[in-house]
């Protein structure tokens, strides 16, 4: 039994691999192969190398790794035109030149297309036609003034307008400065709120970065995200097209100085929730993966609403949220008839609803600029600070969160009345959704957290 072709059987004769494997192989698929040794040794255009045609069937011939000659250009050269064609063909822009002439555009150019996209985008109902939900509104609008309070978790019935309301909030964030071009929002001034290419020119002292404003960006997480999606991965069309490791940023990056949106967070994925955990107590997110390793700012407005029915939320998330407010079903007939109208009016004709509704829109986002700008300003005295740790101490409050974040809800309505005291008033109204969510649950007690939390302000209080 012969176990080597006829080519191989003498120890003296040379040895020929194309030759050996067409001798073991059958003729059917012989030709392909002496198709891609003639291509690599440049007998056939290199337009053809790589596929073989036989009697109208397609195989891929060469599908090994490029030498390290090739691995300057992975993709083949391009055939020459024809000669009649050539002139035609220089005039026209390649695909790269296009996309380099689109980016960059005149801003005038770029504004147009801005307003084209907002007009065309779907209508927003308008925060000031809310009716009732003015819990909900209220640790909206406090969080917006100031958003180092730490976002709200709105928990309530279905059908109470949670995420409309949310997504109603759009119309009403200020403009803040960033720097153009820059896919984490970078801050000019702030370095904490700065991307790594932006830190790095700063650092190395450059002044002339272009710098723009921009309205806050609200970020929706859906719940089937991918966590390379929401934390960033390396960027494929570089790997590609430059032969570079380059970093995708995610949604995370986006919502940088903006807010986070989750729709019911309480059906999140386990391995989404740690990675939200994660960024919102350290306020970056690190990506290490696909041989990158980066680190780029993520503070945001954590904003999530769900109903209590569909599942618990985990304690760790929950409590990095700095409100939580409770959404009830409206009994009022009166109410449910006029949100009703309101509703259809909105359906019928949006732009017309809307255009009702901008002056209360307008004086509503003149009175929360005023209330960003004259925060620091809002004093509390320390009474009133010995007295809010006092109540969180004997309601059990683990931590310290709860101390801080009511002091700051209170500063920030004091300073939306345009006061710029803070009075018990304003501790009475913002401690119960301050507190709610980090008591301890007895499976026994009946009584709602947010009233315990108002009895024991007014024993202290008092």
């Amino acid at each position: 039994m012969r176990l080597l072709p006829t080519a191989m059987a003498s120890p003296f004769s040379t040895f020929s691999p194309t030759a050996a494997a067409r001798a073991l192989l059958p003729a059917s698929i012989s030709r392909p192969l002496s198709l891609a040794a003639a291509a690599s040794s440049g007998r056939i255009p290199p337009s053809s190398k790589g596929l073989g045609f036989r009697r109208g069937r397609f195989t891929v011939c060469n599908v090994a790794a490029p030498t390290a000659a090739e691995k300057v250009s992975i993709l083949p050269p391009p055939p020459p035109p024809p000669p009649g064609a050539r002139a035609r063909i220089s005039h026209s822009p390649g695909p790269f030149l296009k996309c380099a002439r689109r980016r960059a555009g005149s801003r005038f150019a770029q504004e147009a297309t801005a307003s084209a996209a907002k007009e065309s985008q779907r209508p927003v109902y308008p925060f000031a036609a809310i009716v009732g939900q003015d819990e909900m509104k209220l640790c909206l609008l406090l969080n917006v003034i100031d958003p180092k309070i730490g976002g709200v978790m709105i928990m309530g019935d279905r059908g109470t307008g949670k995420s409309t309301t949310v997504r109603s909030l759009v119309d009403l964030l200020p403009d803040i400065p960033v720097v153009v071009g820059d896919p984490f929002n970078s801050d000019p001034d702030d370095p904490e709120v700065m991307g790594p290419e932006v830190r790095e020119r700063v650092l190395q002292g450059d002044t002339s970065l272009p710098v723009t404003t921009a309205k806050i960006t609200m970020v929706d997480l859906p719940l089937g995200a991918t966590e390379d999606r929401v934390c960033g991965t390396i960027d494929i069309e570089k790997a590609l097209t430059e032969g570079v490791k380059a970093f995708e940023p995610g949604l995370l990056a986006k919502a940088n100085r903006g807010i986070l949106y989750v729709d019911e967070v309480n059906l999140l994925d386990d391995h989404l929730v740690d990675v939200l955990l994660d960024s919102a107590a350290s306020g970056w997110n690190t990506v290490e993966r696909e041989g990158i390793s980066i680190s780029h700012p993520a503070r945001f407005i954590l904003i999530g609403s769900g109903n209590p029915e569909e599942g618990e939320l985990r304690p760790q998330l929950l409590d990095r949220f700095g409100m939580h407010a409770q959404v009830g079903t409206v009994r009022d007939a009166e109410l449910r008839v006029k949100i009703v109208e309101e509703r259809a009016r909105f359906d019928r004709d949006p732009k017309a609803f809307r255009d009702s509704y901008k002056e209360e829109q307008e004086k509503l986002q003149d009175q929360i600029s005023s209330a960003r700008s004259n925060l620091g300003a809002v004093q509390i005295d320390h009474d009133l600070r010995v007295k809010i740790s006092k109540v969180c101490s004997e309601l059990n409050v683990d931590g310290l969160r709860g101390d801080i974040v009511t002091n700051r809800a209170a500063k920030a309505l004091a300073s939306l009345k345009g006061r710029d005291k803070v009075t018990v008033e304003d501790i009475a109204t913002v401690i119960p959704n301050c507190l709610r969510h980090r008591l301890r649950k007895d499976p026994l007690e009946s009584i709602d957290s947010g009233l315990l939390v108002i009895e024991k302000f007014y024993e202290v209080f008092s």
